[in-house]
């Protein structure tokens, strides 16, 4: 046979290859086939009955179709979904154009799996099955872009573990929404925890002083897109919602990770829970009508209510080491905030130099501030001029505008400007983008799907040993 004839045929035999690994169904399908086009990835939105689902498409994106699929029940919560999309497409400044096909029907996964019209999925709702959803869509090829948490219970957490490995076999991105990162004082105290001549290092900690200590509070009753958030009264069921030790401590067991252990891959067995506590935030009938328009408690809520007051176990604290560095992470839920204020945030990391606080009460009006607190046998003038250069060398390049303000000898705030406060709402979009990049790049950091794994492994941990107490 002549070289040129074999040649010929080897192109033909490698074109065939080639060919039938791009077509649907093929094992060899590569999923890691996004480049960044305009419209190139396709929402697939199942069962939204969290805000957080909208929030998610309350800006534009160049990479995603405005075609959304929507797969839900018949309801409110859908229909609160449909109305706060139409606020964002007709608001005034910076309008979205999204076109909404919505499926509805009590088969509504199944019909989602059977379709399949789109290539991510983005799910923020009900709980209760959000983990088996997880799992089923990454099975069928579906990337999977989740709100917190991904699971709410010790006993689903292995099917977690397990949708992860599936997802990487799949060739699949599955990512939660990680909005605090994103939080400028966050951010800035990650920043100078890794400047050893400001902050030194870490300290170990004990469980009455820990290294690092994160606390939440949130309130029932809140403003979203400038209007009354009406809350689902599942929400207030902790079987579909979670407690609250497994929902907002994800962001707090998150941000403890993120920054007392940046891009630093963990493992289960780097946490050893020390204790952990929960209880029950109190709801009168006119408080639950309020916030979610439900003049009584429905059925699945009844086994909560004791002498006419519903009973929510939305509070939680884990007291934990991570790595031998003691942790701790608290939230609270509040029915209703005072006047003028909001959902606020408290942390502090302990250094040997320094420690770095995070307050947003009052005296801060409402803004989550950093403050930067000397220890008493630190040279104070050697701190000040490594603080000074770190803010004016390196912070400002990187945030303009911020400014390090001197309160007395031995403390400090970062003053941030306006724009680098773009607020929560406003985070859901960064996050977003950030997971559209993960799509062209064909992968997540390495260290971004084991340190969740460990993330939700302490809360559901934390959980059980709270309801052994």
């Amino acid at each position: 046979m002549k070289t040129s004839t074999i040649i010929i045929l080897t192109l033909a035999i490698v074109t065939n290859i080639l060919a039938g690994c791009n077509q649907p169904g093929s094992t060899h399908e590569s999923k890691s086939n996004f480049v960044g086009e305009k419209g190139e990835v396709k929402i697939m939105t199942l069962n939204p009955g969290h805000f957080h689902a909208a929030l998610v498409q309350k800006s534009n994106y160049h990479q995603v179709s405005p075609e959304v699929y929507v797969y839900a029940p018949k309801g409110a919560d859908v229909e609160r979904h449909q109305a706060l999309i139409q606020s964002y497409n007709t608001r005034t400044n910076d309008p979205t154009a999204w076109e909404l096909k919505v499926y509805l029907g009590d088969d509504y996964f199944e019909k989602l799996l059977a379709e399949k019209p789109g290539n991510v999925l983005v799910t923020a709702g009900n709980n209760a099955l959000k983990t088996d959803y997880i799992l089923r869509a990454v099975e069928a090829g579906i990337n999977v872009l989740a709100d917190k948490p991904m699971v709410i219970s010790p006993d689903e957490f292995p099917k977690l573990e397990e949708a992860f490995k599936v997802a990487e076999e799949n060739q699949v991105l599955l990512y939660d929404i990680m909005t605090e990162r994103y939080e400028i004082s966050s951010i800035l105290q990650r920043e100078l925890s890794m400047t050893e001549n400001v902050f030194g290092t870490l300290k170990t900690g004990t469980p009455e002083e820990p290294a690092i200590t994160k606390e939440s509070v949130h309130h029932f009753y809140k403003y979203v897109s400038g209007s009354p958030l009406q809350r689902p009264a599942w929400f207030f069921d902790t079987r579909q919602q979670g407690e609250g030790i497994v929902d907002v401590t994800t962001h707090l067991v998150d941000l403890i990770q993120w920054e007392a252990f940046p891009e630093t891959i963990l493992s289960k067995s780097d946490v050893e829970i020390v204790s952990a506590r929960r209880w029950t935030t109190d709801l009168t009938p006119e408080m639950f009508e309020k916030v979610t328009g439900f003049t009584g408690f429905p059925e699945y809520l009844q086994e909560d209510i004791a002498e006419s007051v519903l009973q929510v176990f939305s509070n939680g604290e884990i007291n934990y080491r991570l790595k031998g560095i003691h942790a701790k992470v608290s939230v609270i839920w509040n029915y209703q905030a005072p006047e003028g204020a909001g959902d606020t945030h408290y942390s502090i990391m302990r250094g040997t130099n320094c420690n770095l606080v995070i307050k947003q009460g009052e005296e801060q009006g409402y803004k989550s501030t950093l403050y930067i607190e000397a220890h008493e046998n630190t040279d104070l003038a050697v701190l000040e001029s490594n603080l000074q250069k770190t803010v004016a060398i390196d912070l400002q390049t990187q945030y303009p505008g911020i400014s390090l303000v001197k309160v007395n000898e031995k403390l400090w705030h970062i003053d941030v400007p306006n724009q680098l406060r773009v607020g929560h709402e406003a985070h859901f979009a960064q996050v977003t983008e950030k997971y559209l990049q993960f799509l062209i790049d064909g992968k997540l950091p390495d260290w971004e799907v084991p340190n969740m794994i460990v993330k939700y492994y302490t809360t559901t941990q934390g959980l059980k040993i709270a309801r052994d107490q």
